[in-house]
């Protein structure tokens, strides 16, 4: 007797239920409730939370809870958000959609174009092969190798460009752990962790993210004195590799890889090695594109006529000259992962009606309010974690945007240096590990079907105390000691 037969009921899936009229009862709730207190900040100005406001925070929960426990597909959720927004008249359509085709969204598909390439031509493999020759047949070298590769290159190019470039990169190693496609603890290891250390690495220079230069920016605007390149570089280059090395312990504890070796894996991979032969014209095509398109966005922060331009505009070049070269065509378009695109896209537009509705800025004083009279570690520290929560939900430029100046304001009154809050947050801002859409690494590692959202968002607790345990330390003891004033 067939499984299928005609007119049987299929098993009704409660769990799915529950949260998705859950995330619909939060919203129903939020945005119907009668109206909510103003927000005072320190100065005594009100902040006003207004109906479409109120009607922010209910998307925001509807869509939290959604992508958390994967009711639809992660980018059907994304669009809800938009026609949530245009529905209720929260924002008009023709924004809450122009949010999907933002520049940053447009980054990541020309990030993942560059993925595909790398695949396509073979340099995945070449690059794979080449790495586990140097780091050997030790799953927990593996994870260390991979790990550092990635933060490093962090430094140097976008953490969304570099999370893209190591994405197939991984898919090859693991292709050599043996377990076909099915998920495995070393899998989750090696692309949950691939994602959070590309945000630890991303910290350590202006290069890794927007987020440094807009808060820098902030800094400038609000305190008046300016923060260099390198000093940026000196007070982050030993936190970001401190969460490195904190991470790969992490991931060796709670996602230990169920074989401790790969027995002749080393032989096998400069076997395979040598199999590729010499460099194919595209391999050398691909890789003098990709490389002159992250010289060029590098220099951006040196070359004073290149800062105008936008990043997002050089990396699609790329994309444009894959096709123009024929490394990619049609097909290759095809197979772009509109998942994780409509995945950001969502997190986009929530993220700028947080902002424009002032819902986000409402948050973020009454949040700081409940501080302003703290102990000035007590200050720092609520300022981080804020960054922190909001940098899960909404992009770090913003959560940056909506933090620092309020936190600036209140910082004098309790004798807090405001060089120790910007760099505060702009740690936590740079390692969303709760959320998928926190950051764009996190939705590529997704793509890898090793982990779902529920797990992310699990592990990324303990994750997420590490990391505030690590900020708390730096403020108190090792940012004073490297001659950093955190106190007026």
């Amino acid at each position: 007797m067939s499984d299928g037969v005609a007119g049987t009921p299929s098993q009704i899936n409660w769990k799915r239920l529950v949260f998705l009229f859950s995330g619909i009862i939060l919203f129903v709730v939020v945005y119907y409730s009668p109206t909510w207190p103003d927000a005072i900040d320190p100065m005594g100005k009100h902040f006003e939370l207004s109906r479409e406001g109120k009607g922010a925070l209910a998307v925001f929960l509807l869509a939290g809870t959604w992508w958390v426990f994967e009711v639809v597909p992660i980018g059907v959720t994304s669009l809800a958000i938009g026609v949530l927004q245009a529905l209720f008249l929260i924002r008009p359509a023709k924004v809450a959609f122009k949010d999907f085709m933002d520049p940053s969204v447009m980054f990541i598909f020309a990030s993942i174009v560059i993925g595909l390439v790398f695949t396509k031509t073979g340099l995945t493999r070449r690059l794979a092969y080449k790495m586990l020759a140097i780091v050997g047949e030790k799953t927990s070298m593996i994870y260390l190798g991979c790990f550092v590769v990635t933060a490093a290159l962090t430094h140097i190019m976008a953490h969304t460009a570099v999370a893209a470039t190591i994405y197939p990169l991984l898919l090859a190693i693991y292709s050599l752990y043996g377990e076909g496609d099915k998920p495995t603890k070393f899998g989750k290891g090696l692309f949950i962790g691939m994602a959070y250390v590309a945000g630890a690495g991303s910290i350590v220079t202006l290069l890794g993210a927007a987020r440094g230069a807009v808060a820098l920016g902030f800094y400038t605007d609000i305190v008046g004195e300016t923060i260099s390149f390198f000093k940026l570089t000196y007070y982050m280059f030993p936190i970001g590799w401190l969460m490195t090395f904190l991470l790969w312990g992490f991931f060796m504890i709670f996602f230990k890889p169920e074989k401790a070796t790969i027995p002749g894996l080393r032989e096998k991979a400069k076997r395979l090695y040598a199999e590729l032969g010499p460099l194919t014209r595209k391999e050398i095509v691909a890789t003098t594109i990709v490389l002159s398109c992250i010289l060029v966005m590098s220099l951006r922060s040196f070359v004073p006529i290149l800062k105008p331009v936008d990043k997002t505009g050089i990396i699609l070049i790329s994309t444009i000259l894959f096709f123009i070269t024929g490394i990619l065509d049609i097909d290759d378009l095809e197979s772009v992962p509109w998942n994780i695109i409509l995945l950001f896209a969502g997190a986009m537009s929530i993220g700028f009606c947080l902002w424009e509705t002032g819902a986000a800025k409402w948050l973020a004083v009454n949040w700081l309010g409940m501080f302003q009279e703290a102990n000035w570690f007590v200050f720092t520290m609520s300022i981080a974690f804020f960054v922190m929560m909001m940098t899960n939900f909404i992009m770090n430029v913003a959560a940056i945007a909506i933090s620092l100046p309020v936190a600036f304001v209140i910082a004098p009154y309790l004798g807090v240096a405001a060089e120790v809050i910007l760099f505060a947050a702009l740690v936590t801002a740079g390692m969303p590990f709760l959320l998928l859409v926190g950051a764009a690494p996190n939705a590529i590692a997704y793509d890898s079907k090793q982990f779902t959202t529920g797990e992310f968002f699990l592990y990324g607790i303990p994750a997420s105390i590490i990391l505030m345990v690590v900020v708390g330390f730096a403020v108190y003891v090792l940012w004073p000691l490297m001659g950093m004033s955190v106190t007026l």
